[in-house]
């Protein structure tokens, strides 16, 4: 199973491990993240699954889609490692993905 390493909005730094198939908002929910709000539940129709993605990881993410480039267009706190964490299946090869939940808008 992946590991996912997750950085609240306060520094906290937890490592949960994740089930085949999930995506890394199902995997932050599912581990208690309350402050991820995922309001659309995974539909890409909000952006309230925003995370910061570690660097590191760029180049293995999925290629953004124009829907989640213009819902990320809404946010305040959108930066080069923004994405959403709806978006992101984890798969092995992600075993280890760093982020951190972004600040609310």
């Amino acid at each position: 199973m992946p590991k996912l390493i997750v950085t609240t909005r306060e520094g906290e730094t937890s490592e949960v491990e994740v089930g085949d198939g999930l995506t890394v908002m199902e995997a932050i929910r599912d581990n208690g993240f309350d402050e991820l709000l995922a309001l659309c539940g995974g539909c890409c129709s909000c952006a309230t699954c925003h995370v910061h993605v570690d660097p590191s990881f760029a180049e293995r993410l999925p290629e953004m889609s124009e829907d989640e480039d213009d819902l990320l267009e809404s946010s305040d706190h959108r930066n080069e490692r923004s994405r959403l964490s709806c978006q992101i299946p984890l798969t092995a090869e992600l075993d280890g993905l760093r982020v951190t939940i972004a600040p609310e808008d």
